[in-house]
């Protein structure tokens, strides 16, 4: 199966973690008899550099032509003095309304070996299996341009919702529920703010086409506290552009590192964006030192979500497991720094394991 991916690599450790990804998923390819043509195009800071805008109608064009996308890192001090249409991350905003990208997935896995890296106690997150589904191109990042009064003294963000945006969005955290451990939590602020009364509305609503998934409603403050306190409580959480942001990176701390942590997303006709939720950490880049397994696991999301190669992407995942079980880390993961691996060789551990894999499976089946 030949499968066209746009390649976006962005700036800082995005471009390690990148080649390091697409190393993993030719391995895949090899395995498994599929062809990846990977198409590369400039986003964020290296597009403004080259092209005076993060999201130039190039790259754009590019990811309308290709099945899927893979993000590495947007970002860097060096443009964080430009204008606000010019950001880097304006870049990141853009393609994900461009593309129709309104439903991000972040799941969050404790793994046995990494348990005393997270800052939380190793018995209060072993189990933790959360998936957070959260809104993408609606909210206070995409509602009326913010209004900054003439005095200084001022200032307007407009937080904006159509019903059929809620919609869509609390179908994509129903449907999730309902293949996993059948537990939705629907996040908002209700007792504050009038679009999560209605996002809870539209919850209570949807809940009658899924009677085999308990829904709670959960106010975003104590959902902060409750992913502190008893984190393996979760399943699905589902909730709106902000308060999704927000909640994630607190739940990406459960791991011990951002660098485990992969994301997609998608929309209704399963294309989709993957991207580590980590960001480019330029004070790392061009040093081989980045964990290159969120960005490896965000293709492993692609192969699942957009182009349905569950086989594939379960071998992908079970490689990083092996990998991380036989004692293999990179030196962002909390003690390991001693002993730890550079970027290229932690690929590296990865497509070993991917053949070791494959290769035990050929005996296994040989014997069968």
């Amino acid at each position: 199966m030949k499968r066209k991916v746009a390649v976006l690599p962005g700036d800082g450790i995005g471009k390690e973690v990148m080649e390091g990804t697409m190393k993993v998923l030719n391995a895949v390819a090899d395995r498994f008899g599929h062809t990846f043509e990977f198409h590369k195009a400039r986003i964020g800071g290296a597009a403004i550099d080259e092209d005076g805008q993060p999201l130039p109608d190039e790259t754009l064009r590019i990811c309308k032509e290709s099945d899927a996308v893979l993000l590495g890192a947007v970002g860097g001090p060096q443009w964080e003095n430009l204008p606000g249409h010019l950001r880097p991350e304006r870049g990141l905003l853009g393609i994900r309304k461009e593309l129709g990208l309104f439903a991000n997935l972040r799941p969050v896995t404790a793994f046995d070996s990494l348990l005393d890296a997270s800052p939380l106690k190793a018995d209060r997150i072993k189990g933790v299996d959360m998936l957070i589904v959260r809104e993408l191109t609606g909210g206070l990042y995409f509602g009326t341009p913010s209004e900054r009064r003439k005095d200084g003294n001022e200032v307007v963000d407009t937080l904006h919702y159509t019903r059929s945006e809620i919609e869509r969005i609390v179908d994509q955290g129903f449907e999730a529920a309902k293949k996993r451990r059948q537990k939705l939590t629907s996040v908002d602020k209700a007792n504050v703010l009038e679009s999560s009364r209605m996002w809870r509305e539209i919850v209570e609503e949807k809940s009658k086409a899924y009677p085999e998934v308990e829904v709670e409603h959960m106010l975003v403050d104590a959902a902060a506290m409750k992913l502190v306190q008893h984190p393996a409580y979760f399943d699905v959480i589902v909730t709106e552009n902000l308060f999704g942001d927000i909640l994630s990176d607190e739940a990406s701390m459960i791991t011990g590192s951002l660098g485990m942590l992969p994301s997609a997303s998608l929309r209704s006709d399963g294309y989709g964006m993957y991207e580590p939720v980590h960001g480019s950490a330029p004070d790392i880049a061009g040093k081989n030192l980045a964990n290159p397994l969120a960005m490896i696991l965000s293709g492993a999301m692609m192969l699942k979500y957009s182009f349905q190669m569950y086989e594939e992407a379960d071998a992908i995942e079970k490689a990083v497991k092996e990998v991380l079980d036989a004692g293999y880390f990179t030196s962002d993961i909390a003690g390991r720094g001693a002993n730890a691996l550079s970027t290229d060789r932690m690929v590296k551990q990865v497509i070993f394991q991917l053949e070791e894999d494959n290769a035990t499976a050929g005996i296994m089946e040989a014997y069968a």
